[in-house]
């Protein structure tokens, strides 16, 4: 059973907007309401007489109080050693607003309804600037030139470094080639429409100098050190705390320029400022994900083996760059290829571009399902094109469980992998031979059948460098330092019980300290991002838990009067090889603290440890039933299977609750959710009555197969699953739709919505 769930379906948890400080104030932002334009005035006087109104702080004020940019990105190399250009942001934009709702002036007051009120007063006048909200647009010759360091609204131009040769002569096979299949990808700008929005509560002591951020986060050391960076002080100087978080995905890693501000207005107030997003704020604020356009060419010769790749990438990173804007579609998205098949040359370019829009950044999958999507498609195409079966080019091309390790022709060296007979499983769980029978009947009840079939490989572990901490808080238990926050990957299951196994003790006495950034962490500590956190705080914990016992070995020995190479340790006692005499883990951890206070050793049990954890590969097949009514464009996911190889598994029901969520999220940008900017600029997808989300309804009944390969990479063997239901389910679902309806519907990009399908069928005649 999860830890954390009595508490959370009680309504026990404690969330961004759940816990009020004394004298707490309350932040209101004013966002610009046009996508591009310069700022000619801004009357704040108005607002600033409204009663209940204790501050209004402008873009004037961050800057008095140092703050430059929030950008935060790490140096990225383009073509011909060029670097990725990053604008800088403000928190409070001063002279030009770059997107619709970008922050321009806080409001803060002593009730909500105050600060609205304000806000509706502050008196901007804008000049407008010609705007361009496309990706393909912004490219276009005599498009809007958004920043002038950026010609052509390029920011990074960007080739995958091959190894030696793996570039070399694609022009020339591909002008041999037997067939060559094309496609045209596309991948919609989304929402991240995490539970719940974003959130947070700024604190200033100015007796210590202290800034003090609570806010729904998916690591508060590794916002804290993003905070540090842009305010210009010390680790000592700013504190984050996170508890409980509705949803992340992704989104919720970086600093926004909301934070800033409220710490600045907490500074500048003296008392603590609140500011909670409302839902159309979070669709007008919160990085966007994906908007993409990719345009691929795979080679095969005549028995259908793949020759050759190559892969033309088109990027929006919106107005600004997010903190891992440009890495998702540049790295993350070109080391999945070749995914799961033997292609020995690739040639992978990628364009980074910007638009007036949000800043595009981490979400659940962050450029592996971008790139597995184009690579399915290439097969299902291959397979049109050249008239052999598309399982059997499958077949034919997977890389060999006798191949690995797999060196790509990128370099990515998969360690380990069994892809075959995962594909064998997932067609017959999905009794792929039987399903023409099953689209016979169908149609003898007026409704169109397809299958879809997706196999997927991705890379897992970034950031690999981590650290944990054990210590004895002299209560009989022990406390992990870490510094990733769960938002509903069960850490709190996860982790003591892991260190429980290892040590033999019950997971009871073993707690997680994961809302600090103060804890007591050696080295880095990240974010719960890209499916690293079991593979990387696993192996940090099982080091330490290896130290720890080393050092209590010594400790051991010196109270029994015992030589330590006699000293043994099992199921939570010390005790000499041979004999009773015996002493508890918390017994010498005690003595421990007692004896390195008394300086008679050099240390206590308290043990920190850092790893470099290499990344893993996890992968699987999964294969989509859809059921189509032609009359209307209804369609209906009939059944979903997926087999995946995670690696070993440390809690089946985390893995499947991952898998279940993960397949929503596909099935969601597969079927219905969009961001739509007007002509204007304006987005008009800014609420769930007009932006697509998946229900319970939607939900196919899911068969999920775990087929584990473990890692070779870590000593727990894992490899990560929380991608994986994404990654996969685009193309298996896709191909499901394409499948059903027959002649050009291979052409439908998502999202796949009613009308276009209903459209596809009166275009065939279905």
């Amino acid at each position: 059973m999860r830890v954390e769930d009595d508490r959370l379906v009680r309504g026990h948890g404690r969330f961004a907007d759940d816990l009020s400080q004394p004298k707490q104030l309350i932040g209101c932002f004013v966002r610009a309401s046009v996508a591009h334009a310069s700022i000619a005035r801004l009357d704040a006087a108005p607002a600033s007489a409204v009663p209940g109104v204790v501050s209004v702080l402008t873009g004037a004020d961050i800057e008095a109080a140092g703050v430059t940019s929030i950008s935060r990105h790490p140096p990225l190399a383009g073509r011909d050693g060029a670097s990725l250009i990053v604008p800088p942001r403000p928190s409070l934009a001063r002279t030009r607003v770059m997107h619709v709702g970008e922050p321009v002036a806080l409001i803060v007051a002593e009730t909500l309804s105050a600060a609205r009120d304000a806000a509706e007063l502050v008196e901007v006048e804008y000049e407008p600037l010609a705007h361009v909200t496309s990706v393909t647009d912004a490219t276009v010759s005599g498009a809007p030139q958004l920043w002038p360091q950026a010609p052509g609204n390029v920011a990074l131009d960007w080739s995958m470094p091959t190894i030696a040769a793996a570039g070399d002569g694609i022009a020339e096979i591909f002008e041999k080639a037997t067939h060559i299949a094309r496609v045209r990808t596309v991948n919609q700008r989304i929402s991240v429409s995490s539970m719940e929005p974003r959130g947070a509560t700024a604190v200033y002591d100015a007796r210590a100098s202290r800034y003090t951020l609570r806010a729904c986060s998916q690591g508060a050391t590794a916002l804290r050190d993003q905070l540090v960076a842009v305010l210009g002080l010390t680790r000592e100087q700013v504190d984050v705390h996170t508890d409980d978080v509705g949803g992340a995905f992704g989104m919720k890693t970086s600093v926004y320029p909301e934070y800033v501000a409220l710490l600045v207005a907490a500074r500048l107030t003296g008392r603590p400022v609140h500011w909670m997003s409302d839902r159309t704020e979070a669709f007008l604020t919160d990085n966007q994900a994906r908007d993409t356009v990719t345009n691929a060419e795979l080679a095969l010769d005549a028995k259908g083996r793949f020759l050759a790749l190559r892969v033309q990438h088109l990027a929006g990173m919106g107005a600004y760059i997010a903190a891992a804007g440009a890495n998702i579609q540049t790295m993350n998205f070109a080391r999945c290829f070749p995914c799961a098949y033997d292609i020995p040359k690739m040639s992978i370019d990628v364009r980074c571009v910007f638009t007036n829009t949000l800043p595009t950044g981490p979400y659940r999958g962050a450029g592996r399902p971008e790139a597995n999507y184009t690579m399915e498609r290439l097969v299902e195409e291959a397979a049109r094109v050249s008239g052999i079966d598309a399982i059997v080019l499958r077949r034919r091309n997977l890389i060999a469980a006798t191949a690995m390790p797999f060196k790509t022709a990128v370099g990515t060296v998969f360690d380990s992998g069994n892809f075959a007979p995962i594909l064998q499983d997932a067609l017959a769980a999905g009794g792929y031979n039987d399903f023409g029978k099953r689209r016979k009947a169908a149609l003898r009840e007026g409704k169109l059948r397809g299958i879809g079939v997706s196999f997927f490989l991705e890379h897992a572990g970034a950031l690999p460098r981590e650290g944990a901490a054990l210590s004895f808080p002299g209560d009989g238990t022990i406390l992990l330092g870490v510094g990733v926050h769960s938002t509903g990957q069960g850490h709190a299951t996860v982790f003591p019980r892991l260190v429980a196994e290892r040590l033999g003790i019950p997971s009871a006495k073993v707690r997680l300290d994961a809302n600090r950034s103060r804890a007591d962490i050696a080295g880095p500590a990240s974010s719960s991002v890209g499916s690293r956190t079991t593979m990387t705080v696993g192996s940090a914990l099982v080091g330490a838990v290896d130290s720890m016992l080393e050092k209590g070995r010594k400790i051991a020995a010196s109270l029994l009067e015992a030589t330590e190479t006699d000293i043994e340790y099992r199921d939570g006692m010390f005790g000499i090889v041979g004999t009773d005499r015996r002493l508890s883990l918390f017994d010498v951890a005690g003595r421990a603290t007692e004896l390195a206070k008394a300086k008679t050793f050099d240390e206590d049990l308290d043990t920190a440890n850092v790893i470099d954890t290499p990344q893993t590969f996890p992968n699987g097949c999964h294969v989509a039933e859809v059921e189509v009514d032609p009359e209307t464009g209804e369609t209906k996911i009939v059944s979903y299977v997926a087999v995946d190889d995670c690696g070993n598994v440390m809690d089946h029901v985390l893995v499947t609750g991952q898998m279940h969520g993960s397949i929503a999220q596909g099935l969601g940008q597969v079927l219905m959710e969009n961001l739509v900017y007007d002509t204007g600029g304006q987005l008009i997808t800014a609420s769930f009555m007009d932006y697509g989300m998946p229900r319970a309804t939607d939900m196919p009944p899911i068969v999920d197969v775990s087929r584990p390969t473990p890692a070779t990479t870590n000593p727990l063997g894992v490899k990560g699953v929380g991608e994986a239901g994404t990654t996969g389910s685009l193309a298996a679902i896709v191909h499901a739709v394409q499948n059903a309806i027959g002649g050009d519907a291979h052409k439908l990009e998502m999202p796949l919505t009613t009308e276009k399908i209903w459209r596809a069928c009166q275009a065939r005649g279905a």
